[in-house]
């Protein structure tokens, strides 16, 4: 019992752990990026406010996790690019650009939190390996230990790969409705960014997003080919590669930009139908292991417990005591 009370107190522990430390980063980045530097900015405050205030008194009034865990992650980061292969650094900044660069980290940064993620997983296991009501033998201990250790590793970067196919999920469902909508926006008489335009203020999803920053990209100067190719590659759907590339050729060759985005639509539409027939096949299999593993051993107790009382009660006699 004492065992079980442990492993769910870690379980809960762990899981408040990870909550907070993706809040609090998540909080942090975005003052940031709001204020610039949100102790400046509050000291700004106070002084227009006419308090007398010093900078240190600023500091330690910000938040627990912006003021000591995320420049301890920053720290770690920095000291770890000097034996991060350049390769690596490269992979994860695509990965997180990929994953629309969740909590706006670095690298440097992301690669820190592993081995964070190893510490805190890993302490609290061996914490909870030395309370009284665990009584543990050394040998469980350590495993326990190091597959938790490992789990905490790993955690960031199963975590970042789930980002990744969630935004790519969500830009392959958005896109054949959002590709009627350019139709209809093209076949009205607008330009191609102005239909981007429309279905950037229509939604609020990744593809929205990516159309929006599209936009901005070609406002600044970009041109329209450069920012459509990039903004495939920011999310590293083929679906989004192959229509960047009907529209860019269709640009190229001077064909109908409203046919194009029409047989596109169509297309996004039959492989969306095609994707759901393919989960439909794949439930029946993927629903064998909780049968076999939950559903049949309760009907085969309900339907052979009254035999196996009535069986024991016949035969009892006979076998003595």
């Amino acid at each position: 019992m004492g065992t079980v009370i442990a492993v769910i107190l870690g379980v809960v522990i762990l899981g408040g752990a990870v909550l907070l430390a993706v809040i609090g980063a998540r909080y942090a980045r975005n003052a940031q990026e709001d204020s610039g530097d949100p102790v400046l900015a509050r000291l700004a405050e106070a002084t227009q406010r006419g308090e007398n205030v010093s900078l240190e008194d600023i500091e330690l009034q910000q938040p627990f996790m912006e003021r000591v865990v995320i420049p301890i992650i920053r720290r770690i980061g920095e000291l770890s690019i000097r034996f991060t292969p350049e390769k690596l650094l490269q992979e994860t900044t695509l990965k997180l650009e990929l994953a629309g660069n969740p909590g706006r980290i670095d690298a440097s940064t992301f690669l820190a939190t592993r081995f964070v993620g190893a510490g805190v997983f890993g302490g609290l296991l061996l914490l909870i390996s030395t309370l009284p009501t665990v009584n543990w033998p050394l040998s469980r201990v350590v495993l326990v230990v190091l597959i938790f250790t490992l789990l905490g590793f790993f955690f960031p970067q199963l975590w970042l790969q789930s980002r990744i196919s969630r935004r790519q999920n969500e830009v392959r469902k958005a896109m054949p409705d959002a590709l009627d909508l350019l139709t209809i926006c093209v076949e009205a008489g607008l330009g191609f960014d102005a239909a981007m335009s429309k279905v950037s203020e229509k939604w609020e999803n990744e593809l929205s997003i990516l159309f929006g920053r599209a936009i901005r990209e070609v406002q600044l100067g970009k041109t329209q080919r450069e920012a459509l190719r990039d903004m495939a590659d920011r999310v590293g759907l083929p679906e989004l590669t192959s229509f960047v590339a009907a529209v860019i050729q269709s640009q190229i060759l001077g064909v109908s930009l409203a046919k194009v985005l029409r047989i596109q639509s169509d297309q996004m539409r039959i492989k969306r139908r095609q994707r759901a027939e393919e989960e439909a096949h794949k439930a029946p299999v993927k629903m064998i292991i909780p049968m076999a593993l939950l559903t049949f051993p309760s009907i085969m107790i309900i339907l052979m417990a009254p035999a196996a009382f009535q069986i024991a009660g016949a035969f009892g006699p006979l076998l003595g005591p």
